[in-house]
């Protein structure tokens, strides 16, 4: 019996380890164990299929720290905290040859976003998202004294998904954990100055 999410997350974990562009048919067929006709009925095209994956990327990854963001059991600054060790902690997990895989929305970022309009808007959708649940928290922990930066709250919200994305970064190209946590608690500093 076809299992339409088991195939959407076996093609977004090969889109997200190779790229869109180097990603084949012959990579997603198997991937997901589809023949190409199969793949095409269900999924249109590679192009539909990839923006499908990174939806389904978005929406499991995004969701999962938001509820991080959103945990209104500890002050805001913990929650940003458990944030960011949440992304050392997937950089560090599932690492090849010393170097991760990254995120799938920095990763398309990188490769697609300047010059793909559907994949810049969905990406776009997807930081406005973020940006705006960073703010929020960053507006209670204002309120909750954990966050004491006379910063705009909207400058640190950027700031703190721009360190996220180099945190990402800099662990494809190899930083280790140490390294990873070191740039997490200089962008915690940030918002304590």
């Amino acid at each position: 019996m076809f299992d339409e999410e088991r195939a959407l997350d076996a093609a977004m974990r090969t889109f997200w380890e190779k790229g869109y562009e180097a990603t084949s048919t012959q990579d997603l067929c198997e991937a997901t164990g589809l023949g190409r006709s199969s793949i095409y009925n269900t999924f249109k095209s590679k192009r539909d299929l990839f923006e499908r994956a990174l939806a389904y990327y978005i929406d499991t990854m995004t969701t999962a720290q938001l509820a991080v963001l959103e945990d209104s059991r500890h002050s805001a600054a913990d929650r940003i905290r458990a944030l960011l060790v949440m992304v050392v902690d997937g950089e560090t997990e599932n690492r090849v040859g010393g170097r991760s895989l990254g995120c799938l929305t920095v990763n398309t970022t990188v490769e697609l976003a300047a010059r793909d309009s559907r994949a810049a808007g969905i990406l776009e959708r997807d930081t406005a998202r973020r940006l705006t649940a960073l703010r929020a928290v960053i507006e209670e922990g204002r309120r909750d004294g954990s966050i004491t930066s006379p910063r705009d709250a909207q400058a640190l919200a950027r700031f703190i998904n721009a360190a996220i994305g180099g945190m990402r970064i800099s662990s494809q190209g190899g930083a280790d954990r140490t390294t990873l946590e070191s740039i997490a608690e200089v962008t915690l500093d940030a918002l304590i100055c």
